[in-house]
């Protein structure tokens, strides 16, 4: 199961990065190059904190095939994909979602403190979007008031509440995993966001 989230996760974010790219008017290099850092960027963070090194990436190469793939499967697809009202917005949800449970995971096998492991889930969730987003020139989600991170960290206090609670672990991933998209797309559905620390009539 925790390898099966891994990968789809991987999917999410490279479609979603072909995605940005595409839109950017990119060319066949820079649109694999997004797509890459977007689906790695989290994970080769995350690997670097916690030492261990090469990264996820370079010690199996499925990562790097599956990526190729999906970006070709991805700019040959793209009219099919465009009937989605927000294609780009929903596959780097599912992404999230799927990235946060694998950092938590990996935080669990090294025996770290819930805090920890849900840190390293968000790092790993958010942080290829914003290496995406720098390298498309645009302010990373991130970093703005909307509930992106917010929705990693609930869906990580989720996943330790369930085991405190004993849930088969299967059940555990999918329920977490649901939570984070769940809360992403109605937070967006409904224009939820984090309170701002700006004045409306606050000159920026």
């Amino acid at each position: 199961m925790f390898y099966i989230i891994d990968i789809l996760g991987t999917i999410s974010f490279a479609i979603s990065g072909v995605l940005v790219a595409l839109n950017k008017r990119m060319d066949p290099f820079g649109i694999f190059i997004i797509a890459f850092v977007t689906a790695t960027g989290g994970g080769t963070l995350r690997d670097i904190l916690i030492g261990s090194t090469p990264v996820f990436w370079m010690e199996n190469m499925i990562y790097v095939y599956v990526i190729a793939i999906t970006t070709i499967l991805a700019v040959i697809i793209k009219q099919r994909i465009d009937y989605l009202r927000t294609p780009m917005f929903l596959f780097d949800t599912i992404g999230i979602g799927l990235y946060t449970l694998v950092g938590i995971q990996k935080g669990i096998n090294l025996n770290f403190h819930p805090l920890i492991c849900i840190s390293l889930g968000t790092i790993s969730a958010c942080f290829g979007g914003v290496i995406r987003d720098i390298l498309c020139n645009d302010i990373p989600v991130i970093f703005r008031n909307e509930i992106y991170a917010t929705a990693c960290i609930v869906g990580g206090i989720s996943f330790f509440l369930l085991r405190e609670l004993q849930v088969e672990s299967n059940l555990i991933y999918l329920i977490s995993g649901f939570i984070i998209i769940a809360i992403r797309l109605l937070a967006v559905r409904f224009k939820i966001s984090l309170p701002s620390v700006y004045s409306d009539d606050e000159v920026v």
